[in-house]
């Protein structure tokens, strides 16, 4: 069952994203995991692109999405529900399997293209990376998700109950 938005549930941002079968992929992702998903708009293609829904397949039935047209409508909701932001950065210096996870955070990724600009750099309470070999510059960010989303529902003990 997919967590209701607002209440103490680990979730995962999209920061205008540029690429929609990544947003597919991280939309199936956390379907699978039940966790909510924020895409913050502008996205740099139709959010109700074909190409969206391929990436997601049948799962995109069972994500649960909030859409937010702008970073600021997105913040002033966050901070409404008391939710804990952090960024997953290559420019982050915590790696992230030092952070102690909270099951309210929202794990926050940037553009593929760019990031996140330096002012919702700056206003992440926390900035994680994940450790990669010397010269490499970045994982893709479904992977980076992936990776991080694991861990802070590992620790949290946010992972779906099967029986």
């Amino acid at each position: 069952m997919v967590q209701i938005f607002g209440t103490r549930s680990m979730n995962l941002a999209l920061y205008q994203p540029d690429i929609a079968q990544n947003t597919g992929a991280i939309l199936r992702l956390c379907a699978c995991l039940d966790v909510p998903v924020h895409i913050i708009e502008p996205a740099g293609f139709d959010i109700g692109d074909r190409a969206l829904r391929r990436a997601g397949l049948d799962y995109i039935e069972h994500a649960c999405i909030k859409r937010h047209i702008s970073f600021e409508l997105f913040e002033d909701w966050r901070v409404e529900h008391k939710h804990r932001l952090v960024l997953l950065s290559t420019r982050a210096e915590v790696p992230h399997t030092i952070l102690s996870y909270r099951c309210d955070d929202i794990l926050l990724l940037g553009r593929e293209s760019a990031g996140v600009p330096d002012d919702v750099h700056a206003l992440a309470d926390e900035r994680v990376r994940v450790p990669m070999a010397d010269g490499r510059r970045s994982l893709n960010i479904v992977t980076a998700a992936a990776i991080v989303l694991g861990e802070g529902l590992r620790q949290t003990g946010g992972f779906a109950q099967r029986v």
